[in-house]
């Protein structure tokens, strides 16, 4: 006698899976690039048309903590930092030591761990086109929604530090289409991975120079540009100018060489995405320090409680609770007593 079938009925309540960042289903990787390439289209300005831009601030983190923590504050995309990763994970200066398959498993990780895009920090691409083109593709594979690539010889510097040696621009060129074509979707596709050029031309050859190099990156295929450390607002205006058209990323770093400006002025200068790479590591290195020498100084905690996160803030962050009503439901079997 055949054994009667019953459909299988799913022992969770609706969205319950959904809910678990890191392990249920979530945003796919093409998702997240047509947010990205959406939010960039948004804030390109446009020659003659002179209307005000709402920057798309994009705050950096170093780890999967720093990505939980830009999303729960409401911002729209996450910043991988290269420097960050640098400092944070290997305790390094950033000067070109960490490696293309360190930085794609660790970009991988932040990936998993937050629902919005994520741009990656890819340094030089760690070599020339051929580089440049397996780290694009390992970077998908990571489901980043962008990347970026610089123009500085192997191995780079950070570009707030002195001292930089550029490829020549037409090398630079060769390697942004090198790296437009390794992607799995068409140039300018609403899915396909934004390819960010940097130069760091300012420091090395001045304003005239990068401005130079930024156009012809455009042109090479770049999807938004990013002049590293302009100097002056005059000079902020200028490559906001010469260089409208194209999405333009202006890095604040704080006690760095560019202007530290108001959102709404860096917008009316041209600039449509406002990095902050590190703001969010520099501030928890500080509050790191003033811990432990509290620790060490007083030998207790209890008296600093109000200085940190609370147990349940910390729990939530990571989502707790519906990961333990995840577990309590598939531990139940089809279609059992709730």
């Amino acid at each position: 006698m055949e054994e009667s079938t019953v459909p299988l009925t799913q022992p969770w309540e609706s969205g319950l899976l959904s809910s678990l960042t890191g392990v249920g289903p979530g945003p796919s990787a093409r998702d997240k690039r047509v947010a990205l390439r959406s939010a960039l289209a948004a804030v390109t300005a446009v020659p003659g048309r002179g209307d005000a831009l709402e920057p798309l601030v994009l705050p950096g983190a170093t780890d999967a903590l720093g990505a939980r923590l830009v999303e729960e504050a409401g911002f729209a995309a996450v910043y991988a930092t290269g420097a960050g990763l640098a400092n944070a994970g290997f305790g390094l200066p950033d000067i070109g030591l960490v490696s293309q398959t360190e930085v794609a498993d660790h970009a991988g990780r932040l990936t998993e761990a937050t629902r919005i895009p994520l741009i990656c920090d890819a340094d030089t691409g760690y070599g020339g086109p051929l580089s440049a083109m397996r780290t694009v593709r390992l970077l998908e594979r990571a489901g980043v929604a962008g990347l970026q690539l610089e123009d500085q010889e192997t191995p780079k510097r950070c570009g707030h530090f002195d001292s930089h040696a550029l490829i020549p621009s037409g090398h630079m060129q060769t390697k942004i289409a090198a790296a437009c074509a390794a992607r799995g979707a068409e140039p300018g596709a609403a899915d396909a991975l934004v390819i960010i050029a940097r130069t760091d031309a300012r420091s090395a050859h001045g304003i005239d120079e990068a401005i130079a190099r930024g156009r012809a990156y455009a042109e090479a295929g770049a999807d938004a540009l990013f002049v590293e450390a302009p100097r002056t607002v005059e000079e902020l205006a200028l490559v906001g100018r010469e260089l409208a058209g194209v999405p333009l990323i202006v890095n604040v770093v704080e006690g760095g060489k560019t202007p530290q400006l108001e959102l709404a002025e860096y917008a009316r200068l041209g600039f449509g995405v406002v990095l902050f790479a590190n703001y969010l590591m520099r501030s928890m290195h500080l509050a790191g320090r003033e811990a432990l020498a509290h620790l060490r100084e007083r030998g207790e905690t209890a008296s600093r409680a109000g200085r940190m996160a609370t147990w349940s803030q910390r729990q939530n962050l990571f989502n707790l609770p519906a990961f333990s009503a995840a577990e309590a439901a598939l531990d139940r079997e089809p279609g059992g007593a709730k």
